[in-house]
């Protein structure tokens, strides 16, 4: 038996059940299309054309694969990564681990408010620092609800600005210029320069966001909590909710790369070559010129949509990897209000936002691995997962995985510093 593992039921679950058991990764996938995923992917595309598609082509692969493990180790286990990790790190590691992972969570929430704030500008002419305020004081009505009303209408909102956020983004493919040889090109793996690592970098950070793999953990857990307490439980319970995970997964990680790669073939397609298209403002005004104002205004609807939906799914990753280290549990709402704070001071000291943004998902990238490795190692592991730990395949691929993000972050290293 796994040795964290709560009772399972006794009755493998039905068809209906299956689809009811649908939604956690729909909350996780906000992640992969957040404002800093609009700014790496729109700058890469503005900037390189379709040289960078690969990436994320990449990112999103190992993006299914990881939220799966989380989401798999939370349901098997009883437990969220950040708990499994504080239990066994001794206080002072696992306050070293906390500080890297607050880090991590700071960056993301700085980007979603960031965009959020730009999107209301774009829309209404909003200053920006009043932009991040209402962004925030926004964020705080969702996080309301999921605090008072529960994680299911939580997700039916989650899921709704997700909806949005695909028509934003994806409506502009529609009127540009897709060049399909060129896009078929960009599928080979290659750079142009430092830059170019930067931005994909910044892109690995924006899809394989660390945040949300501590967090899927504990949305699996969390939605599945009721059916894993009933006592005298039998793995088929397990391996059906293990089944409908890897189509939650895989539906919702088709639709975030789906959003991912479109940005970035809009921007390639229609944005390259004009001047001012690598920050979010720019490229907003070239759709606007280039695909009319309609077209236009949907597009900063999704980025709005973006920057509310992630901003309350970041501060509830937030919590979960503060109660799991820590052991200390926040209100939502309060720590919403203290982290709306290093993102409020960006804004207002006038620091370029666009390039706030992709610097944020960059730290991101050098966070990837602080979570995934131990990720790996306990999904793979017979002592915690029993019978359903990784097998062979997964366990390799999750490895090699880990170990190309390293290799990309320490390229980054060697190319900035010889530079």
């Amino acid at each position: 038996m796994p040795k964290f593992a709560w009772a399972r039921a006794t009755k493998p679950l039905p068809a209906r059940a299956t689809l009811l058991a649908l939604g956690p990764a729909f909350v996780a996938a906000i992640a992969y299309v957040d404002p800093g995923n609009v700014a790496a992917n729109l700058t890469a595309g503005a900037r390189y054309g379709y040289l960078l598609l690969w990436v994320l082509i990449v990112a999103n692969a190992i993006a299914v694969l990881v939220q799966y493990q989380s989401a798999k180790l939370g349901i098997v286990t009883g437990r969220s990564l950040p708990e499994l990790i504080g239990y066994r790190l001794k206080d002072g590691q696992r306050r070293l681990f906390w500080v890297q992972a607050e880090l991590v969570a700071a960056a993301t929430d700085i980007a979603e408010v960031l965009g959020g704030a730009i999107a209301l500008h774009l829309l209404f002419g909003i200053p920006l620092l009043l932009g991040g305020v209402i962004v925030g004081v926004a964020s705080m009505g969702l996080l309301f609800v999921q605090s008072h009303r529960g994680q299911r209408p939580f997700e039916v909102v989650i899921i709704t600005l997700l909806a949005v956020i695909v028509v934003g983004f994806v409506t502009g493919l529609f009127f540009s210029g897709l060049d399909p040889a060129a896009a078929i090109a960009g599928i080979v793996p290659r750079f142009q320069g430092t830059d170019s690592v930067l931005l994909a970098t910044s892109m690995l950070g924006a899809t394989v966001m660390p945040h949300a793999i501590y967090l899927h953990s504990a949305l699996a857990r969390d939605r599945h909590a009721d059916s894993l307490r009933l006592a005298g439980s039998e793995d088929s319970r397990i391996v059906a909710l293990l089944r409908a995970t890897r189509w939650d997964v895989g539906g919702a990680l088709f639709v975030a790369g789906a959003v991912n790669i479109a940005m970035l073939l809009l921007a390639a397609s229609s944005l390259r070559g004009i001047d001012g298209t690598d920050t979010i403002e720019g490229a907003h005004a070239a759709v606007v010129a280039t695909l009319g104002p309609v077209v236009g205004t949907i597009f900063a609807l999704g980025l709005l949509a973006s920057g509310l939906a992630s901003t309350s799914v970041g501060t509830y990753a937030g919590s979960t990897i503060m109660g799991g280290l820590l052991r200390i549990r926040v209100p939502l709402v309060a720590r919403r209000a203290i982290t709306l704070i290093p993102a409020l001071v960006v804004l207002g000291i006038g620091f370029d936002p666009t390039r706030a943004l992709v610097l944020s998902q960059v730290v991101l990238s050098f966070g990837i691995p602080f979570a995934m490795i131990p990720l790996v190692r306990y999904a793979s592991s017979p002592s915690i997962m029993g019978k359903f730990a990784n097998a062979p395949w997964l366990r390799i691929t999750g490895w090699v995985s880990a170990a190309l993000i390293i290799v990309l972050n320490v390229l980054l290293i060697v190319l900035v510093a010889g530079s």
